[in-house]
């Protein structure tokens, strides 16, 4: 399970940035997670608690906003979603596509207590 390490590198960077700003204390930690990536979102949090444990996080609530992994067909163009289409275009059915988005990890937005 690597979710638990980038997640320690996620507090880190959270940590300076409240540090950078004075901060104390956050509220919201939202995330934007691709539907490819290989970021579960279950395991994230699940271990999230684990993971902010003694930091400025320790009270926070995570968010996971989930980025659909669409494609568009090198054939026909059309834009679609590759996992409710299994990779295969649903105008055309061929499996040849430029990967759009799906593959993003992101710290979206971090909300400070006030």
């Amino acid at each position: 399970m690597h979710e638990l390490g980038v997640l320690l590198e996620v507090v880190k960077q959270v940590e300076t940035i409240a540090l950078e700003n004075e901060v104390n204390q956050i509220e919201t930690l939202v995330l934007q997670v691709g539907e490819l990536c290989s970021m579960v979102p279950k395991y994230l949090t699940k271990l999230y608690p684990a993971a902010v444990e003694g930091t400025v996080l320790a009270d926070s609530k995570l968010e996971i906003e989930i980025i659909p992994g669409n494609g568009r067909c090198k054939q026909c163009g059309q834009v679609y979603n590759l996992i409710d289409n299994k990779g295969a275009c649903p105008e055309c059915k061929v499996m040849d596509f430029e990967m759009l988005s799906g593959k993003e990890f992101f710290i979206k937005e971090i909300v400070a207590c006030e």
